[in-house]
């Protein structure tokens, strides 16, 4: 793997303004011996424990879940993050990145695999104070005991510090007596341990508490009937007058509503990374399907639209890969240099997690949109079996859909990351206004004909992402400026602006992949990759015009319309490419290897 010394990784969202070199991202081909044996264990324990009883997961089999859980437990997989004094495998953020999306593979397993590493024991890991961490941490690392995360109220979805739930303190000062109700509690059905979010008295924040089910006053709700994730435990939760001791606050008071926040990005970028698995069970699935089902005497495998369909699944799992470990890497990087500065280790975790929160949501939503693509194109290739529950796919396809929904929306986390760039630039700590300046003169002034060194690999590529940046900030820039204080009340013009920045992120990422791979195999031996990342720009690229389009009409008028418009064209033109050919190369390579061989 990459030295860390030699990777110097942007700051959260200064993506948009400077460009990344091929030798500061870091590809998922660098992972190290000792990662990889982590994740063919992990895909031995899908293949072995999971995948032979996935009917029996879904009907929710009593104890069934919770037992393989604790067989995870085991091998190590719930610990690799937590540190070896906790009882843990001490592994890198990356590495359980990967070990999350070799899980997303696994349906229902893991969705209680996330609730309970994530949001059920990070909490602990991050905020809770050394007593803490060494009660419950071992327990949660080896699958002794099982976490849960109650967060979301009847009436507080989006909005989670509005949440009901009271705590109040005893009259010997001992206890806090907490009352309320959560609901969409996942593992809540076999769970040992709850965060809990609740109010102390009249306080206008939540703060946190570790609760164990033995301190009584917990009921459950029935099991709810979910659309997918079926064999995942989802309750409501009832508190009353649950008596919690007072040394069971995590962290400070009122500091329960930064808790959530910053374990969410954990949960988004986690997301991000955990539909990988998933994405390339079904593309292989659907390419070996392909090949099985004949019609008109010959295979489907062989038809253009179905190439068509296998060969976009492959390039749209191979950018999120890329964007995804380019993302977890910062990450990595960033809490390896809070340390090197003196910071505690959990300190410099939650630090880089709330430094690289935009690159967070992004992932979110793009990995989950690309899952649902996956699926539902899955179901395609399937045709009519696709449609029968003797088949993977409509299992694939419910389990799926939760994923645009928890960790926040979809259209929150929109919101969040243009709400996010536009906070940070007006803090001082993204230079924003600068380039935006220079795109807003640039527009009036003759372009540039300097011609582009072709010389350079993907240079004329790496050009086309440099203007996708330009739109960005000019509809950014102008719609800041236009709109003001009511920008934040145009959700659609910031969900169009969010867009952009997402096909921006993304195909940039993908290219530096490919450009890093060339260097290391050559260009012959990453031909497919080259195809990918160039079929996948130009689908970014058609995104983007349309986001930004969209945006300028929104709010813009006259004289300043027609200039946007025409800076909108300016920016995202490219030389043609071929994507059909690109994408039936592609296709030709799954089909003989019967897989996503990426």
């Amino acid at each position: 793997m990459v030295a860390e010394a030699t990777r110097e990784a942007l700051k959260g969202g200064e993506f948009l303004i400077k460009e990344s070199e091929v030798q500061d991202v870091f590809i998922p081909e660098e992972f190290s011996e000792e990662q990889r044996a982590m994740a063919e264990a992990c895909k031995d324990f899908i293949k072995k424990e999971i995948h032979p009883i996935i009917h029996r997961i879904d009907s929710m089999e009593e104890g069934l879940m919770r037992g393989l859980m604790q067989k995870a437990g085991e091998l190590g997989l719930l610990g690799v993050g937590i540190p070896e004094e906790y009882g843990g495998l001490g592994m890198s953020f990356n590495t359980s990145m990967l070990i999350a999306d070799i899980i997303g593979e696994s349906g229902s397993f893991s969705t209680a695999y996330g609730a309970h590493t994530g949001i059920g024991t990070l909490p602990i890991l991050y905020y809770g104070n050394e007593e803490q961490k060494k009660k419950y941490l071992p327990k949660l690392a080896t699958g002794e005991w099982i976490g849960c995360y109650c967060l979301t109220e009847p009436d507080s979805g989006s909005d989670a510090n509005s949440g009901k739930t009271k705590a109040t303190l005893n009259a010997e000062g001992t206890h806090y007596l907490i009352t309320g109700q959560k609901m969409w509690i996942s593992n809540a059905g076999f769970a040992d341990s709850f965060i809990v979010f609740a109010k102390i008295d009249d306080d206008k924040n939540l703060s946190a508490f570790i609760i164990e089910k033995s301190f009584g006053g917990i009921t459950m709700g029935d099991e709810e009937k979910k659309l997918g994730i079926k064999g995942s435990s989802t309750r409501q939760v009832f508190f009353n007058e649950c008596k919690v001791p007072v040394e069971n606050l995590l962290s400070a008071r009122q500091n329960g509503f930064k808790i959530a926040v910053n374990i969410l990005n954990i949960g988004r970028i986690k997301l991000g990374a955990g539909v990988i698995g998933g994405c390339k069970e079904v593309a292989s699935l659907s390419t070996n399907y392909s090949k099985e089902r004949k019609q008109f005497g010959v295979s489907i495998s062989t038809f253009g639209a179905i190439k068509y369909k296998l060969a976009e699944m492959a390039t749209r799992i191979y950018a999120t890969e890329s964007a995804s470990y380019r993302a977890g890497q910062n990450i990595e990087d960033k809490i390896n240099a809070f340390i090197e500065e003196g910071m505690p280790d959990a300190e410099a975790k939650l630090k880089a997690l709330e430094q690289f929160a935009i690159e967070c949501a992004i992932m979110k939503v793009h990995g989950s949109e690309v899952l649902d693509y996956i699926v539902d194109e899955g179901i395609q290739v399937y045709g009519g079996m696709g449609f029968s529950e003797e088949a993977p796919m409509a299992r694939a396809y419910r389990d799926a859909r939760i994923s645009r929904i928890y960790e926040g929306t979809n259209e929150i986390n929109r919101m969040l990351l243009v709400g996010m760039i536009v906070k940070r630039a007006m803090k001082g700590e993204l230079n924003l206004m600068q380039p935006a300046m220079a795109i807003a003169k640039e527009l009036t002034s003759v372009p540039n004909m300097t011609p582009i060194d072709n010389s350079v690999f993907f240079a004329e590529e790496k050009e086309v992402v440099k203007n996708m940046k330009k739109a960005i900030l000019m509809v950014a820039g102008d719609a800041l400026q236009t709109l003001g204080t009511s920008f934040e009340s145009e959700q659609e013009i910031m969900m169009n602006i969010a867009d952009m920045m997402i096909e921006a992120y993304v195909a940039e990422s993908t290219i530096l992949r490919t450009e890093k791979l060339v260097g290391v195999r050559g260009e012959k031996a990453c031909e497919a990759q080259i195809n990918m990342t160039k079929t996948y720009l130009v689908a970014a690229v058609n995104k983007l015009e349309m986001a930004g389009k969209e945006a300028i009409n929104s709010y813009a008028k006259g004289d300043k319309m027609k200039i946007l418009l025409m800076g909108i064209k300016r920016y995202t033109k490219m030389n043609p490419f071929n994507t059909k050919e690109a994408r039936r190369a592609v296709a030709e390579i799954m089909i003989e290897e019967s897989a996503y061989p990426f």
